[in-house]
């Protein structure tokens, strides 16, 4: 079935509750968007560290923290080495 959305002048996108919940979001969940054909796909951050799990060695630092965590974490890593804080 198909949804109406409107746009807002600051990108911002309000997906229809139907299809938020059909999808499982969560409020103030991280989400991945992908282009795939000239679609956007949206993919909660989760699935994509639970698909890349093993693949890649997990640092020591971010061992047992949440994603919140380790993203600002990062973050407040990357702006103090940049200078921009």
């Amino acid at each position: 079935m198909n949804y109406l959305a409107t746009i807002t002048s600051k990108n911002q996108l309000t997906l229809p509750i139907v299809l938020f919940k059909k999808a499982g979001f969560r409020v103030g969940q991280k989400i991945s968007v992908s282009e795939e054909s000239g679609r956007l796909v949206l993919t909660p951050a989760e699935m994509l560290i639970e698909e890349l799990a093993g693949s890649l060695k997990m640092p020591k630092k971010w061992k047992g923290k949440s994603l919140d965590r380790i993203i600002e974490e990062s973050k407040k890593e990357y702006f103090k080495k940049n200078k921009f804080s």
